[in-house]
């Protein structure tokens, strides 16, 4: 007689007491990382051109900085002032543990850590222009430095400009013509005001000082310069300074 094939009995397992899940531990708070202390050494304002370079690059930059102002009566900062050497204490730009302190490196400087401020022209073409002019003006126009020294203070009109610094002004208003002419204006390279208009500002200054004639469009881009909100808090805050360098400050 065959067996019948049943089904193995199922056994009903035990309902287990559900152990009690675990609060989930808060993720630990993301610290904020808290931008370095930036400072910029700078001299007179009124006098100091290199100074006033390196502040408008930062201004440029967005950069949030503490100034620290040398005395014009420090012997490195005088020489400086009057054209007798360069000095390594003005412009000097201190971030974090990150020193620049010339004009140029403070600009290359500033450009990498603020690429949206674009001190330096998208275009490489262009980038590679507004680098070159940068150089020329960091390292010539020593004619022009001697004769038509910053004094945002003074006015000298129909100064009657040195023969020697003639050729330096006639190549700036070929840069600028250049320039304003390829690009557009009104800055140097385009809308966007940069480096290079940081680098030239303070000529502006000395062609209003000393009542150099220009060109028409040269004319209009120093007037672009010297109304930019940068540069009237710089011209008001020279304004207010005591301090008065006899040898720069001559009656042409």
């Amino acid at each position: 007689m065959a067996a019948a094939i049943t089904r193995p009995p199922v056994s009903t397992p035990r309902r287990q007491a559900r152990k009690p899940v675990p609060e989930a531990t808060p993720a630990p708070a993301k610290r904020r990382r808290t931008a370095p202390h930036a400072t910029l050494t700078l001299s007179s304002k009124n006098y100091s051109s290199w100074s006033l370079r390196g502040w408008l690059l930062a201004r440029f930059a967005g950069l949030a900085f503490e100034e620290v102002m040398v005395s014009p009566d420090d012997a490195d900062a005088r020489k400086e002032l009057l054209l007798l050497a360069p000095s390594i204490l003005v412009p000097c730009l201190r971030l974090g543990e990150t020193t620049a302190w010339n004009t140029l490196a403070i600009a290359e400087t500033l450009a990498e850590l603020f690429p949206r401020a674009a001190l330096w022209p998208a275009d490489p073409t262009a980038r590679a222009h507004a680098r070159s002019v940068c150089g020329e003006m960091n390292s010539g126009f020593a004619n022009l430095r001697s004769a038509l020294p910053m004094n945002l203070k003074g006015h000298f009109p129909r100064h009657k400009v040195w023969a020697g610094a003639k050729p330096d002004i006639e190549r700036i208003v070929e840069i600028w013509v250049d320039c304003l002419t390829h690009y557009g204006g009104p800055f140097l390279f385009g809308r966007q005001r940069g480096a290079a208009d940081a680098m030239f500002a303070p000529v502006a200054t000395r062609f209003l000082t000393y009542d150099v004639a220009l060109p028409d469009p040269c004319a209009a881009y120093c007037r672009t310069l010297l109304a930019m909100p940068e540069m009237l808090e710089w011209t008001a805050a020279a304004r207010l300074e005591p301090d008065e360098i006899e040898q720069l400050d001559m009656d042409f």
